[in-house]
């Protein structure tokens, strides 16, 4: 395992409800100079740092900043035999590049990879996805299978069922999933999944995990479409980071052991249960043109049933964005 420090500044910042700048560079042997830069450069972050007269510095929100032993202790000793590495990063350009990186030549199974920082995270299609300093959980896992590729349809899903279990663990109720790789509440968004697969197509394969979940956002946040935090939706106090990162990695390690041999169809019931878009309306944009129809679940490989005027049809999760239809 390996954990990062963070700047001495924050660090000092978290532990102290505020700090002058003589003080800060007295107890850090800095420059207040070098104060000052690491100020500037957590406000870049996106963690608000106010200073007052006469009181100091101080952070305007609490931080918990990521500690992968308190993660690791939330694990049972059966869970935690079958962890092959917990690292946790300062900053990365992402999560999932890091392991992606490390899948050819670490060939242990379970790695797993977080951080604060994300100079280049990503979501599906390419699109940039950022989170402010301490505002969120960004988290991903490599996982190895047996099997091939085409063995891997409906992980997606099935990683939406445990993200939802995980953050009712953590008294975040009525979370749902809106197929294919967001989970929401009340039609915003609250996570976010991307999965990246390598290996050879008739196997053995890997899949890389990623799971992006807002734990505190500037209301003024140019996410794009509705959203929503942790901390909103638990009356202004988030969960701890920890506790949430350490329920989602022991109820991941479980389900990924459980899907390596069942497939998704272990996890379609309870997909149904916290399906977001089932009976009702959806358009789907598509490389070949819109769909409008109603939602009708989601198949056994993990595919999107819609009834249109046409018939049923399914749609593949690497193909479509999903809109529900308003009009």
């Amino acid at each position: 395992m390996s954990f990062a420090a963070p700047p001495a500044v924050l660090a000092a910042l978290v532990a102290n409800p505020a700090l002058s700048g003589a003080e800060l560079a007295r107890r850090l042997g800095l420059s207040r100079a070098a104060v000052w830069k690491q100020i500037e450069g957590l406000r870049a972050a996106g963690l608000p740092v106010t200073a007052q007269a006469g009181v100091g510095y101080r952070l305007e929100t609490p931080v918990e900043l990521l500690d992968g032993k308190a993660i690791a202790a939330e694990l049972a000793p059966a869970q935690r035999s079958r962890l092959g590495d917990l690292a946790v990063h300062w900053q990365l350009d992402s999560t999932n590049s890091a392991l992606l990186r490390r899948a050819g030549g670490d060939r242990r199974d379970n790695l797993v990879c977080l951080a604060e920082l994300q100079t280049q995270g990503r979501g599906r299609r390419g699109r940039a996805w950022h989170l402010p300093l301490g505002g969120g959980l960004a988290f991903s896992l490599l996982k190895r299978f047996e099997c091939g590729l085409a063995g891997l349809a409906g992980l997606s899903a099935a990683v939406g069922v445990v993200l939802v279990q995980a953050l009712a663990d953590c008294g975040i109720d009525g979370a749902r999933l809106k197929w294919p790789n967001d989970v929401t509440v009340a039609d915003r968004k609250l996570a976010g999944i991307l999965i990246e697969l390598g290996g050879d197509a008739l196997g053995p394969c890997h899949a890389v995990i990623g799971i992006g979940i807002n734990l505190r956002l500037d209301p003024e946040a140019a996410v794009g479409q509705p959203w929503t935090d942790l901390a909103t939706l638990a009356g202004g106090v988030a969960p701890s980071r920890n506790r949430l990162a350490g329920h989602l990695l022991a109820r991941l390690l479980d389900a990924l052991a459980v899907f390596a041999e069942h497939g998704f169809p272990a996890f379609a019931e309870a997909y149904a249960d916290h399906d977001a878009l089932a009976g009702r309306p959806v358009r789907v944009l598509a490389p070949g043109g819109d769909r409008t129809g109603t939602a009708c679940g989601v198949d056994a490989g993990g595919a999107l049933r819609i009834r249109t005027a046409e018939g049923e049809c399914r749609v593949d999760s690497g193909e479509v964005s999903i809109r529900l239809d308003d009009r």
